[in-house]
Parts: C-alpha cells; structure tokens; sequence
C-alpha cells in the first residue's frame, strides 16, 4: 500500500526499526566502533499533524524524546502531535 507520496507503509516501518536498532546499538559501521545513524523520516512522509489523534498523542509513544523530537521523525515534534508511527508507551 503506498499513499499519494509514494511512500509505502514498509518503507516507514522500516525506517522506524532501523532508528530503533541504532538505538539500542545493534547497528554498527562495518569497520568502526560508532553507531550507524539512521535517517530519520520527514514530517509529511509520516502524516505528522501537531495535534492529537484521540488518545494518541507523542507524549505517549515510546519514540518520543522529551522536550519536542522523536527518535524516528525529523525535526521538532509537539508533544501533542501525532503521526503514522505512533507506539503506544506500555501501562
């Protein structure tokens, strides 16, 4: 399935996995000790609109970062906002 952007949701899936493997440190720079970076994906290609989708909201995902981003989606996130790559933080 790809929207009018032609950004498919695997791609998004994708780039939110890699982001959560830099994370942890799994990936690596073949050759060096530094994490690989994963690209972060743009605002537009994950729906990001900066209000809240009912209960769904960034400050309650697990890939949002305290004050204003998030670990998958570039530049500044609203704590009140919401995209395609929302996780709910568990209970």
């Amino acid at each position: 399935m790809t929207d009018q952007s032609g950004i498919s949701r695997r791609k998004i899936l994708a780039v939110a996995a890699g982001a959560a493997g830099a994370v942890s440190g799994v990936a690596a720079i073949v050759g060096t000790s530094s994490p690989a970076l994963a690209a972060k994906a743009s605002q537009k290609s994950v729906k990001y609109q900066d209000t809240p989708k009912g209960d769904a909201r960034c400050e309650n995902c697990t890939l949002f970062e305290a004050p204003n981003s998030c670990k998958t989606v570039e530049g500044t996130v609203s704590p009140d906002g919401w995209c395609m790559v929302y996780v709910k933080k568990p209970a």
